[in-house]
């Protein structure tokens, strides 16, 4: 089983996403024989870094105006309460808010590497809960270090413009399958789930997919001449 990702790092509710989906995988029978991969899908391409404002106030001014500082803050409540029945903290008051393109590359980078499970855990963690800087390069590859990949490489990476495109164009195809916001699971190419579930929610997902993609096949030994047996139905009655 495939099952796509689409997420923004600045997104916190991927990040509950992400801890709900992975428990889910953990109660899964076949989960080693599933594949999880992670697209990024930029929600604010051009939103900036370094600004020195806080989170609500950069929040409502990268959404045009459309919001106050207060509106934000009165809508993460839910979503910090949400976060905390997983296990999860959100420091909004002290995080950095930053664009998320370099991150959403080494997100690509570490896709690559068979690393990007570990590099989501990490960047969502650094950027929500322990504010760090995630526009710096030397973070970042402090945290890709952290996460199995090779720190040294991945600083050298971001040195150019490697995987910028695909960052723009993961965008794109995104928005072309009708994505329109994040978080956004597609399993195995046909069957679609907008916004974040809860870990039964995804294993139930996830069970119906595995049972529609593998159905029980019946075998019927009486064509052999070897059928001998019977069956009890729920008028409990028993026909041998």
């Amino acid at each position: 089983m495939k099952i796509e990702v689409w997420s923004d790092i600045m997104c916190p509710l991927c990040y509950i996403g992400k801890t709900n989906l992975d428990k889910a995988l953990e109660q899964f029978g076949q989960k080693d024989q599933v594949e999880v991969i992670y697209r990024p899908f930029q929600l604010f391409p051009d939103a900036p870094s370094k600004t020195g404002k806080n989170y609500y106030d950069w929040t409502a001014e990268i959404h045009g105006g459309g919001m106050s500082p207060d509106f934000v803050r009165e809508g993460n409540k839910a979503v910090i309460q949400m976060g905390k029945s997983v296990g999860l903290t959100y420091n909004l008051d002290t995080l950095i808010p930053s664009n998320t393109t370099d991150a959403l590359r080494v997100e690509i980078f570490a896709q690559e590497q068979g690393k990007a499970a570990a590099w989501m855990a990490s960047i969502y963690k650094a950027y929500f809960t322990d504010a760090l800087d995630i526009s710096d390069h030397e973070t970042l590859a402090m945290l890709a270090g952290e996460s199995g990949l090779d720190a040294s490489e991945v600083l050298a990476m971001l040195s150019t413009d490697r995987y910028k495109d695909t960052v723009k164009k993961e965008r794109q195809n995104g928005s072309r399958k009708g994505i329109a916001g994040t978080p956004f699971y597609i399993f195995n190419d046909k069957y679609a789930v907008s916004g974040v579930r809860s870990s039964d929610a995804f294993l139930d997902v996830i069970e119906q997919v595995w049972r529609e993609e593998h159905p029980l096949q019946m075998i019927d030994n009486g064509a052999n001449g070897n059928f001998e047996g019977g069956i009890c139905g729920e008028n409990g009655v028993c026909n041998i």
